[in-house]
């Protein structure tokens, strides 16, 4: 979907009309909050939004696994697999499997680190547990109760904030705030921007870490676009993220095209942006989650091949206080298993 603008905006007639929707749905949100998940006999780590929409959720799971292996974890990442059709439990296997069974983000991430697809939190779990990991990030899952949180890492865009702080629908949050606020073990700010000056301040004050990051261009990905004026599409959470970096990275952007998050791509879809950037003399790029979903179980079409994907890392301005973070919350987790084991 396509995040309607009044969510962004600190007054609007249209979230007023929607406060009542958002006090039953934000109730209900805050009473699961507060349920006691499954314990899923080792530790599970959470990166997830308070709200709905993109913040840079899957590289900072990416760097999170990064910096897991670097302390001798075996790390596998859990997901509820939105887009896809299979229910799982399974693990995901980028030659076998398409978006449309897996969903785009899983897929993606299976290039890098084992990932379990599973509409039933549980029996990921024990999917998980069955391919040797020492330790389960799950991607998104936040607000979900079903499996208890050793530590939950929270996103944040710096130049979006939360919008205008409402819950959903009058705004893009999925619970109230102060619950979400009270389950968060760190905030990551992403980018520059002071919309997540207030939200950083809540979090600081209850004790808690607030860390600082950037997206990073791949140099792969830079090196084919340089000197080039490209045409960027992308159907992902926030769009204009992405068009803004590749801006900041020195590219030449030409044409955007934005469209709503996980957006299904047609054929004729696809080969109107081929044509446009044809006949402009444009180099076409997207990120790799949109060309993701472009891949079927044979690989990228041949209407695709053209498509450059643009990657990026998330780099921690201090890594080393992340590192120590994970080495904190991982031995707290099975300290407190070990007890409770006895």
């Amino acid at each position: 979907m396509h995040e309607p603008d009044f969510w962004y905006r600190p007054s609007s007639w249209m979230s007023r009309l929607l406060m009542p929707l958002a006090a039953v749905y934000g109730a209900v949100a805050g009473h699961r909050l507060r349920r006691e998940g499954f314990d899923a006999g080792i530790p599970v780590l959470c990166v997830g939004n308070y709200h709905v929409g993109g913040a840079g959720k899957t590289p900072a799971v990416l760097a999170l696994v990064k910096l897991l292996r670097d302390l001798g974890e075996t790390p596998v990442v859990l997901s509820r697999g939105y887009g896809g059709r299979l229910r799982g439990p399974v693990m995901v296997d980028p030659d076998r499997h398409a978006a449309a069974d897996v969903g785009d983000e899983p897929l993606m991430l299976a290039r890098t680190v084992p990932v379990t697809v599973a509409r039933d939190r549980l029996d990921g779990v024990a999917l998980a547990r069955s391919q040797g990991a020492t330790v389960i990030v799950m991607d998104d899952g936040f607000q979900n109760p079903a499996i208890a949180k050793d530590a939950s890492l929270i996103v944040v865009d710096a130049g979006r904030g939360l919008g205008n702080g409402c819950v959903f629908p009058a705004g893009p949050l999925r619970a109230p705030l102060p619950p979400q606020i009270a389950r968060t073990d760190a905030l990551v700010v992403i980018g520059d921007g002071a919309a997540a000056g207030k939200i950083a301040a809540a979090v600081a004050v209850r004790g808690k870490p607030v860390l600082s990051a950037h997206l990073k261009a791949d140099d792969a990905s830079l090196a084919s676009l340089s000197g080039k004026r490209v045409a960027a599409f992308a159907g992902i959470g926030d769009p204009n993220r992405f068009f803004r970096t590749l801006r900041a990275s020195g590219v030449e952007v030409v044409l955007e095209r934005a469209f709503a998050d996980h957006h299904p791509f047609s054929q004729g879809e696809i080969e109107t942006l081929i044509a446009q950037a044809r006949r402009d003399a444009l180099t076409l790029v997207t990120t790799e989650k949109d060309l993701a979903r472009l891949r079927g179980r044979g690989g990228l079409p041949d209407r695709a091949r053209e498509i450059v994907p643009f990657a990026v890392t998330l780099e921690f301005e201090d890594a080393a206080d992340l590192r120590k973070l994970l080495s904190e919350w991982l031995f707290k987790a099975r300290e407190k298993k070990f007890r409770t084991s006895k």
